[in-house]
């Protein structure tokens, strides 16, 4: 699955979805500082979901509407990097075929997606 990761997303969690065969584009390596639209915008020309710890995206795509091709947010504060990045990793291999055009919050022992028909 391809993955845009937002530079609020450490850089664990972008190494281990390598590991595990995804195709994952980081803004750290490629754009830091990019806006939150142009980067929404980017995850949907090249089919990507975006990956994301800035609850901020939450409001561009429900108040405001902007399209996605799906938004998961981590939100895993107080963990370990590597820890977050098991963690995520579990939560994709194991719901890989429902993210697309979804909103997903992963939190400590819990996965919420919630379709795109918002």
């Amino acid at each position: 699955m391809n993955f845009l990761a937002d530079e609020s997303v450490d850089i664990q969690i972008v190494n281990r979805l390598r590991e595990d065969g995804h195709d994952v584009l980081s803004v750290v390596e490629m754009e830091p500082g990019i806006s939150d639209e142009s980067l929404l915008a980017i995850a949907n020309e090249r089919n990507a979901l975006l990956l994301t710890a800035d609850k901020d995206f939450g409001e561009l795509v429900f108040r405001q509407g902007l399209a996605s091709k799906g938004v998961l947010l981590v939100r895993l504060a107080g963990l370990s990097p590597d820890f977050k990045a098991a963690v995520v990793s579990g939560a994709i291999r194991d719901h890989l075929t429902e993210l697309s055009e979804t909103f997903t919050v992963i939190i400590p022992g819990m996965i919420r997606i919630r379709p795109r028909n918002w």
